[in-house]
Formats: structure tokens, C-alpha cells, sequence
């Protein structure tokens, strides 16, 4: 057991808007380039990503057919297990990039077919116990759906100063049974050339460490760097789902992450269905990171590059013309 009441926070971000409506897909959808391959992955259907965070709102028009369950770990609610609604606003915002439906108002995700656990491991004031993490990074493994549905991607737009060998063991579970970890490198940036900013789980070689771009692929300036950044993707200015059934505007690498989970969502159904079979953790891993582009950063700042989900067709697209 943990025996000192350690704190984790949600990585900060900043709200540039709310609005009461909107019809968009969203710029950073579009970037990474999600609908160019939503046939062939069915729009991620049969994925289910488990969002450990504040919460989501349960009756929100572009999120209420896309959760699959829920459970509350914090002291909110009086502690009722079974009310898992977002009392912040942050949680209901990432499961819109994630997975907010395609019925032609609002926004959509990045993976609109996918469905959301929605795990709340944080408070209304956006932090929370190492102990309430760990019990949902817990629960998200071994959770089965009505007809037998497993987790295949945990999302944490989280993190907090310590490293927690409870927290650590968590996520090395979750990883070995198939289950793609992905976290915000967190908003502590300088971009210095001799200074690396941490933050924990996203410090774990194990998990999927993201940070953020603007809309003209420019890293952000509050982005972590650090050796352990996998991949880069938007986090700035990011229109998703918001309290109030209302659309907001946010930036920070918490928006930046949920663009690469529901990505994966894509990924696995399109590369299981190529190969025929389930693949694990690290291929699903593989396929993530040969869909990247470098642009022009150091490793310790963008890691393999930007996600363009549409790289791999486009080089095959590139090479038939060439030998035609």
C-alpha cells in the first residue's frame, strides 16, 4: 500500500473558448488525418478506451452513445462508485477527441465507433490520490464488457512529481495483457536545449508519452521535453465536447493525448484486420509509430515525429507511381 497521501493532477491546460454549438470536425482530427482512413477501420468499432480523469458527461449529445460503462475511485459523489459524472470539465473534452459521434452536429472523434469506460480518478478540482489511479488503471485491465469487450487503450491526460512502484506495476500489467497506455508528457516546457521536464506515469518507458503541436505543426512552447517522448500530436486550440452540453476550445498536452488514443482504436481494428489475428501491445505500438513524420525537432521534443494516419498509404501510393 501507498503510505503517504500523494497527490496527481491533471496537466494543466487553458480554455481559449465555449461555445453553446458548433458542426466541425475538428482541425486536429483533420490533421492527423483519421477520416482518410475511417472505411477501412470501421471508425474504430469493437475498441473500447478506458478515459482515466475527471469524469464525463453522461447526457452530452456527442458522448451519451459512446460509454460502455464507468466507475467513480474518488471522494466525489460521496464516494458513489456508480456516478461518474464530470465535475470539471476536462474529462468530457478528452472523450470527445477520443470518440464524440458522427451525427452530423457538434464534433466528432477521432475514433466516433469506439466506446468510452469512463474511469473518474480525479476530483472536480482536477486532482486526486496515487491510490484512486492505480485502482482504475486496475479495473481497466480486467474489466469485461455485456459481451465480453476487454480495454485495448487507457488514456491519462495526468501526472504527477513522484515515481510510484504501485502505479508503475499497474501499467506493466495492463501493458502485457494488450493494452496500449498512452499519457500527456505534461505542460512544464521550456523547450531549453539542457533541461528535461517530468512528469509521472508519462516518465514510464512502458507507456505511450505525447506532446503537442499547433495547428501549423509547431511544437507548443509549454510541451515537456524528454527522452521519452514517443510521438507528437495536436494540442493547441483543440475544439472538443464541454460541460453544459457545450463545445470548448482547450490547449495543452492533455489535448494532444486523446487524439493518439483514439488513433489507436483506428489502428488496431485496421491491422488486426490486415494480419487476421490479435496483435499485441508492441505491434499495435509498431503500426502507431511507422505512421509518424518527422518535422524537425529534436528527438527529446517531438520523439519519432507527427502522427499522419494516412503516411502508409500514401509512401505505397508514392512508390506505385514510381514504377508505373
Amino acid at each position: 500500500m501507498i503510505q503517504k497521501p500523494l497527490q496527481v493532477r491533471l496537466i494543466p491546460y487553458t480554455i481559449q473558448s465555449v461555445v453553446e454549438n458548433t458542426n466541425e470536425i475538428p482541425k486536429g482530427i483533420e490533421l492527423i488525418q483519421a477520416p482518410d482512413i475511417w472505411e477501412d477501420s470501421n471508425q474504430g468499432e469493437g475498441i473500447v478506451i478506458a478515459v482515466i480523469d475527471t469524469g464525463i458527461e453522461t447526457d452530452h449529445p456527442d458522448l451519451q452513445d459512446q460509454i460502455i460503462d464507468g466507475r467513480n475511485f474518488t471522494s466525489d459523489y460521496d464516494g458513489d462508485p456508480n456516478i461518474f459524472e464530470d465535475n470539471n470539465g476536462h474529462g468530457t473534452h478528452v472523450s470527445g477527441t477520443i470518440a464524440a459521434s458522427l451525427n452530423n452536429a457538434g464534433v466528432v472523434g477521432v475514433a466516433p465507433k469506439a466506446k468510452i469506460l469512463s474511469l473518474k480518478a480525479l476530483t472536480g478540482e482536477g486532482s486526486g490520490n496515487y491510490e484512486w489511479i492505480i485502482n482504475a488503471i486496475k479495473f481497466a485491465t480486467e474489466w469485461r464488457g455485456p459481451d465480453q469487450e476487454r480495454v485495448r487503450v487507457i488514456s491519462m491526460s495526468l501526472g504527477g512529481p513522484e515515481d510510484v512502484p504501485e502505479m508503475h506495476k499497474a501499467i506493466q500489467k495492463a501493458v502485457s495483457q494488450g493494452i496500449s497506455v498512452v499519457v500527456a508528457a505534461g505542460n512544464e516546457g521550456d523547450n531549453s536545449e539542457d533541461t528535461f521536464e517530468y512528469s509521472y506515469p508519462g516518465k514510464y518507458n512502458e507507456v505511450i508519452q505525447v506532446g503537442a503541436v499547433d495547428n501549423n505543426l509547431t511544437l507548443a512552447p509549454f510541451s515537456n521535453t524528454n527522452e521519452e517522448i514517443d510521438l507528437v500530436a495536436p494540442g493547441v486550440e483543440v475544439v472538443s465536447t464541454y460541460l453544459g452540453n457545450k463545445y470548448a476550445s482547450l490547449s495543452g498536452t492533455s489535448m494532444a493525448t486523446p487524439h493518439i488514443a483514439g488513433a489507436l482504436a483506428l489502428l488496431i481494428v485496421l491491422s488486426e484486420k490486415e494480419f487476421g489475428r490479435t496483435l499485441s501491445e508492441a505491434e499495435i505500438y509498431a503500426q502507431l509509430i511507422k505512421r509518424t513524420l518527422p518535422i524537425g525537432n529534436r528527438k527529446s521534443s517531438e520523439g519519432n515525429g507527427f502522427l499522419n494516419l494516412n503516411l502508409v498509404e500514401r509512401i505505397q501510393e508514392m512508390m506505385t507511381a514510381a514504377h508505373s
